[in-house]
C-alpha cells in the first residue's frame, strides 16, 4: 500500500513536540484513519500533568476522543467517516461475551496503550469502528463529532447502567464536559434532572438547555444540600426515594457530597476520576438498601444509539464544543488545566 507521512504531537511531561514519520504497513485487523478531530479529556490532562501513568511509556501521542475517515483497511470501510471508540475491546474474551466489553482486559486505548489522536493519522484495530451516517454531517462537521467517543458515550452508558426510569430524580454533580451531557441524556431518558455545581455560569447553561433544576452547592454543608435536594424533588414532583445520583466532577469533594445524598433505594454512579481517597461509611449502603456502581468508558455496541440521539436532534452538541488548531496543543492543554474553557476543546490537525 501507499506509504503515508504522519505528524504527531508527541507528549513528554507537560510539553508536546511535533514529530513527522512514515506510517508502517497496517496489519490485517487494522485500519488507517485520517483524523478530523480529537477532543481534550480530563484523562489526557491526568497523563500529561498529574503523573498518571500511561500503559505505553512516554513519549507518547495522547488523545482518545477521535473522529476521522478511513484511508486504508477493509474495502468496506475505506472512505467511511468513523468514530474510534475510546476503549477498543478484543471481542472474544469472557468479559466481552458477557456484554462487559468496556472492561475487556485485552482492551486497547488510544493515547494510552498506543499512539493516540493528537496527530494527522492513527492506526487502530478496525473491528469496532463506528460508522458516521452522512445525514448527521449535514448538521455537524466530523471534527465536532469526536466528542461522541468519550464525553457523550461515557455518560450514556452510565445512565443506562443506573437503571434510570422516566420520572426518576437524576442528580448530576459536576456540569463540565461530561456532566453536561450526562444531565441532558438523563433528561432525554425521561428523568427530572437536578444539576449541582459550584459554577453559576455552567448551571445557567444547563438550565437553558432543558435541565429541570440547578443548585449551587458553594458554601453549603452536606446536610443543607440534601435538605435542598429534598425540596427540589417535591417541587419537581419526583419521589423522595430511588434517586439516581451521578458523580461526574472527579473531585473528592464531589464524591463526598454524592455519597451523602444516598437515600432509600438510591443508585450512586461514580463517573469522574480522582487520585484522592475518600473516607465514607459504607454501612449507609446497607441501611438505605442502595447501590454504588462504577463505570469505565463505553462499550462500542452502544455507540450507534448515541449517534442516533444526535442525528435525530434529541441531543444538541454545538453549544458544548469548541475547536482549535492542533498546533496550539500546548496552549490549549494549559488553558484546560486552568479551567479556562466552558466547552469541550477539540483539536483539529493543521500540520503542513
Amino acid at each position: 500500500m501507499e506509504k503515508i507521512k504522519q505528524w504527531q504531537m508527541t507528549a513528554l511531561r507537560e510539553d508536546f513536540t511535533l514529530v513527522e514519520s512514515e506510517i508502517p504497513s497496517i496489519l490485517e485487523d487494522e485500519a488507517l484513519v485520517k483524523i478530523a478531530g480529537c477532543g481534550v479529556c480530563h484523562t489526557d490532562l491526568s497523563f500529561w500533568h498529574d503523573g498518571v501513568h500511561t500503559k505505553k511509556e512516554m513519549p507518547l501521542t495522547l488523545g482518545h476522543e477521535i473522529s476521522g475517515s478511513v484511508v486504508q483497511g477493509p474495502v468496506g470501510l475505506i472512505g467511511k467517516n468513523v468514530i474510534i471508540p475510546a476503549v477498543l475491546p478484543c471481542g472474544y474474551c469472557e468479559l466481552c461475551k458477557k456484554g462487559r466489553s468496556n472492561i475487556c482486559q485485552n482492551q486497547r486505548m488510544p493515547g494510552n496503550d498506543f499512539h493516540g489522536g493528537f496527530a494527522s493519522h492513527i492506526v487502530v484495530p478496525h473491528q469496532f469502528l463506528c460508522p458516521v451516517p452522512d445525514g448527521i454531517l449535514e448538521k455537524y462537521p466530523l471534527e465536532q463529532l469526536s466528542v461522541i467517543a468519550d464525553a457523550i458515550s461515557t455518560p450514556y452508558q452510565v445512565v443506562q447502567k443506573s437503571e434510570l426510569e422516566p420520572g426518576d430524580l437524576a442528580i448530576v454533580i459536576g456540569i463540565g464536559g461530561v456532566g453536561m451531557y450526562g444531565a441532558l441524556i438523563a433528561k432525554i431518558m425521561g428523568a427530572r434532572v437536578l444539576a449541582i455545581d459550584l459554577n453559576e455560569e455552567k448551571l445557567a447553561v444547563a438550565k437553558k438547555h432543558g435541565v429541570d433544576a440547578t443548585l449551587n452547592s458553594k458554601g453549603l454543608d452536606h446536610k443543607e444540600v440534601k435538605n435542598r435536594v429534598k425540596e427540589i424533588a417535591r417541587e419537581l414532583g419526583a419521589s423522595k426515594y430511588g434517586w439516581k445520583i451521578f458523580e461526574i466532577s472527579g473531585t473528592s469533594a464531589g464524591q463526598a457530597l454524592a455519597f451523602s445524598l444516598i437515600t432509600y433505594s438510591a443508585t450512586l454512579s461514580i463517573v469522574g476520576f480522582t487520585l484522592d481517597k475518600l473516607e465514607v461509611r459504607l454501612s449507609n449502603l446497607m441501611a438505605f438498601d442502595a447501590k454504588l456502581i462504577g463505570t469505565w468508558g463505553c462499550k462500542p455496541e452502544l455507540y450507534p444509539a448515541v449517534i442516533d440521539l444526535i442525528a435525530s436532534g434529541q441531543l444538541e452538541i454545538r453549544d458544548f464544543v469548541q475547536t482549535f488548531p492542533m498546533s496550539r496543543i500546548n496552549e490549549v492543554f494549559q488553558n484546560a488545566l486552568e479551567h479556562k474553557y466552558d466547552k469541550r476543546p477539540v483539536l483539529v490537525p493543521d500540520f503542513r
